[in-house]
């Protein structure tokens, strides 16, 4: 075997390691709950602008978007940008592709921000629900036949939603390609951490994803990359469609 290969084997050894070790796991869990009540995640930005993920779930989607090279990333939910931005960021290295962003509002100050930005070239966004049927239909205005597309869902976090959201987006996704649920992490979570949301534990988008995951044979769970990550919002949302 040579060295590149030998290199990539212990890692996926480690890695497997990594998702039966119970201190680690242990680690992992108080890690994050405490940080889910620090409020962690909005302390990180990407070229200026605020981010609001886990750095540890951004460095899988580089690994992700290296790995599978779309054309085109769908995302719901834009927040600040700085997801989005990301997203085009490690496109324009590629050197191809573009970030579509939906948001139901965009507010001003963030629209701004974002439209002035570098890396705005290779990001279109939409306003509206990502479950309408308008929406939906202006998303399939920028499919082209051929396309590489990947599916990243950050928006409302019900059931209902998110669960709606996989039916509608999932045919958009290529095979080989992903479909990333995020927020996941909230079924894992104590039951009183949402108080002021309309989802908590039991009404989610793990409980989405896996309603979806019984009816729906294409998609995979990628346990590896929650092996891997350890630290993740997104455990059991990383779906691989493999058909």
């Amino acid at each position: 075997m040579n060295p590149v290969d030998a290199y990539k084997e212990e890692c996926k050894i480690r890695i497997k390691k990594q998702g039966v070790n119970k201190t680690l796991l242990q680690a992992s869990n108080n890690f994050t709950e405490a940080t889910i009540h620090s409020g962690y995640s909005y302390n990180f930005t990407w070229m200026g602008r605020p981010i609001i993920q886990y750095p540890q779930d951004m460095i899988a989607m580089q690994e992700i978007i290296w790995e599978v090279k779309p054309d085109l990333i769908i995302e719901t939910g834009i927040a600040h940008g700085g997801s989005i931005i990301y997203y085009a960021s490690i496109l324009e290295l590629i050197g191809k592709g573009e970030v579509l962003g939906i948001d139901i509002d965009i507010r001003a100050h963030n629209r701004i921000e974002i439209v002035k930005h570098p890396m705005f070239k290779r990001i279109k966004i939409i306003e509206g629900s990502s479950v309408s049927d308008g929406i939906i239909d202006q998303v399939k205005q920028f499919i082209k036949a051929g396309m590489i597309i990947m599916v990243c869902l950050d928006s409302n976090h019900t059931h209902e939603h998110v669960l709606k959201e996989l039916e509608l987006y999932a045919p958009f996704v290529s095979v080989d390609s992903y479909l990333v649920a995020f927020d996941t992490i909230v079924e894992h979570l104590p039951a009183d951490v949402y108080n002021d949301r309309s989802w908590s534990v039991g009404n989610n988008p793990k409980t989405a994803v896996d309603e979806f995951l019984k009816s729906n044979s294409d998609f995979v769970v990628n346990s590896e990359i929650d092996n891997k990550l350890l630290v993740s919002v997104a455990p059991g949302g990383y779906l691989r469609k493999i058909k």
